[in-house]
């Protein structure tokens, strides 16, 4: 009984001061004060303040799963619940009592007493475990000094500015009104509310695990999409301007955010269509799967068509703003499927992808710039220096594999993330200055005309980059079940055992290397087809870590999971105009996150799942 007691302390304090923690960062950061420019729902919830009671009851929620598995009824999984929103909300109550002047001298004291307090629980531990005792005066000693010199320092500067804010910036006024729900001047009811809030949140997590399956997946269900929406207002409103009159969408939103009755109302609609389809989903699902293979493939013939349609229809849908960041979406996949070939089927871990990218946008600009730098006016059209963009890459791409054809793993990726800073150098030397601009770059490109149209606006470029994602997924689709590619993943498994077997292994990445970069060259291209200049800064580093981070977390090796990765790395951080300080901060939590609870990504490809579970699954040799 004692040592379930103790787990189960364990367990609710850990998450707790997890979450707190998380709280106490995003604060830190900038973040909360931020996302509460965005409101949710008209005048009843914001962004930041969605974070503050989303970090308890995640934490609630996930704490009850780990109390059920201990054999903890309900009532103590709803009493650890509310402990858990308690705990998470002590470290942002300790941050605001040292931030006011009625009790600042809490901060001087905690600061002078943490080098004293570690170092007595680690001399502790020490005396507990049998150590010499001159092992541990030594380690207390030490322990006081060097954290003693951090804290000390600490307390000093804060003595000298007399401002928590000299340390921590971004815990402002504006960051006290969202932790204590507009309650600055009474900071003490706003630390109530903060407790009373947050112990509320933990406490649905707790009751929300304890509802029955169906029931709480419709509740989830209808309460994501209806905080989806809020936090995406503004898109929302967008694409119903388009189809819907004025005077309705005042109904529904006040500018950009959802008022109170239509948020109601969504959370009812899209929690009753949840419990339905938690019902009878799947027995739709069995329904489908007995059908006779001629019905089933009709069914997805008429499923293929009408997702087809709405392809073609959807920058007409959407409107030009979404159609603008549809095309930037269809740039990365782009990309991500050329990359896709060098990562995900050969294994070759490539940062220096902005290379190709760069060459494309180049090529296209110089061939068919009206400016002062095109030296060819009128000679070349779009169409026309497409092909030469793609096979101007690939040479490149055939170039810079040549040197690293025996490097490997970190090494590769070390080498090529040189050859996308070269790039960038080169960009912006006087050497090339005559031909490409330097650092002014190449301006006044032309759009492209087809059939006389001049395709300016982005519902028209949508149709271009969806043509070449498309021929793109074709080519992918093709050699991921070609003999070139069976030879692409012998040698991402174990390149040495692909040589044994007869694979020409240098034959084979110069192909890897040389057709990923072709995809490249053509979304350059478009890319400069699209803003109608090309600058240096537009090719740093930072697009290769983009291309990579979206395969990671949609999918190694899968093609719908790219899609899906550039939607939510690149298509969210630009609907959300709040994430734009914060993009890489969460494509690092992101990718975290990923690799530790779903390193196959989104969608994973099959294969690629089926070698991880076989190598979680594989038991180490024992020696004879």
């Amino acid at each position: 009984m004692k040592m379930l007691r103790s787990e189960t302390s364990r367990t609710v304090l850990s998450l707790g001061l997890l979450a707190g923690a998380f709280i106490l960062f995003t604060g830190a950061v900038g973040m909360i004060a931020a996302f509460h420019e965005r409101e949710v729902v008209d005048r009843f919830i914001s962004l930041g303040q969605l974070l503050l009671m989303l970090a308890p009851f995640v934490a609630a929620y996930l704490g009850a799963t780990r109390l059920d598995a201990q054999g903890v009824g309900a009532q103590a999984m709803l009493g650890g619940g509310i402990i858990v929103g308690l705990i998470t909300a002590m470290p942002t109550v300790i941050l605001l009592l040292f931030n006011s002047d009625e009790f600042r001298f809490l901060l001087d004291l905690t600061l002078k007493l943490i080098p004293f307090v570690v170092a007595t629980v680690y001399a502790r531990r020490l005396h507990k475990s049998g150590s010499d005792q001159r092992l541990i005066i030594g380690s207390w000693l030490a322990i006081v000094v060097l954290i003693g010199i951090v804290t000390f320092s600490f307390a000093l500067i804060f003595e000298i500015k007399g401002d928590l804010r000299s340390v921590l910036p971004n815990i402002s006024r504006d960051w006290v009104d969202v932790v204590t729900f507009d309650n600055r001047n009474e900071l003490m009811t706003g630390i109530f509310a903060l407790l009373l809030v947050s112990a509320g949140a933990g406490a649905a997590g707790g009751i929300v695990y304890n509802i029955p399956p169906v029931p709480r997946k419709a509740l989830l269900y209808g309460l994501g999409v209806t905080l989806l929406v809020g936090a995406f207002g503004e898109t929302v409103r967008l694409i119903l301007q388009e189809n819907v009159d004025r005077d309705t969408l005042k109904q529904i939103f006040r500018r950009d955010t959802l008022r109170q009755n239509p948020a109601l109302l969504l959370f009812v609609v899209s929690t009753v269509a949840g419990y339905l389809w938690a019902m009878f989903g799947q027995q739709a699902r069995y329904g489908f799967t007995n059908l006779e293979p001629s019905r089933r493939r009709a069914v997805n013939g008429v499923g293929m068509l009408i997702f087809a349609g709405l392809l073609l229809m959807l920058p007409w849908l959407i409107g030009r703003t979404l159609s603008d960041v549809a095309v930037t979406i269809g740039i990365f996949v782009l990309m991500g499927l050329g990359l896709n070939i060098a990562i995900g089927l050969a294994g070759l871990l490539d940062l220096g992808y902005v290379t190709n990218y760069a060459v494309g946008a180049y090529i296209l600009a110089v061939l068919t710039s009206i400016g002062p730098l095109g030296r060819l006016d009128g000679v070349f059209t779009f169409w026309m220096v497409i092909p030469l963009a793609l096979l101007a890459a690939m040479c490149a791409g055939f170039i810079f594999a040549v040197p690293v054809l025996r490097m490997r793993g970190d090494y590769l990726a070390i080498a090529t993330l040189g050859f996308g800073e070269i790039i960038g150098k080169l960009a912006i030397s006087d050497w090339l200055k005559p031909l490409i601009g330097g650092a002014q770059g190449v301006q006044a490109i032309p759009k492209p005309i087809f059939l006389g149209i001049e395709l300016k606006n982005p519902e028209q470029l949508y149709y271009i980059v969806l043509a070449a994602s498309l021929v793109t997924l074709f080519v992918s689709i093709r050699l991921n079940n070609s003999r070139t590619g069976r030879q692409w993943m012998a040698i991402r498994e174990d390149e040495d055992v692909a040589t044994a077997m007869g694979i020409d292994t240098a034959r084979a990445k110069l192909l890897a290397f040389t057709l990923s970069a072709a995809t490249g060259g053509v979304a350059g291209a478009i890319f400069a087809a699209k803003v109608g200049t090309v600058f240096p800064n537009s090719f740093t580093v930072f697009i290769s870590i983009n291309v990579l981070s979206l395969i990671i977390v949609g999918g190694i090796a899968s093609n719908p999971g790219i899609v899906v990765g550039a939607v939510v790395l690149i298509g969210l951080p630009e609907l959300l105009r709040e994430f734009s300080d914060f993009r890489f901060l969460m494509y690092g939590a992101l990718l975290v996150i990923m690799m530790i609870k779903r390193p196959q990504g989104f969608i994973p490809s099959k294969l690629v799942t089926h070698e991880i579970r076989a190598g979680v699954k594989a038991k180490p040799a024992v020696a004879d």
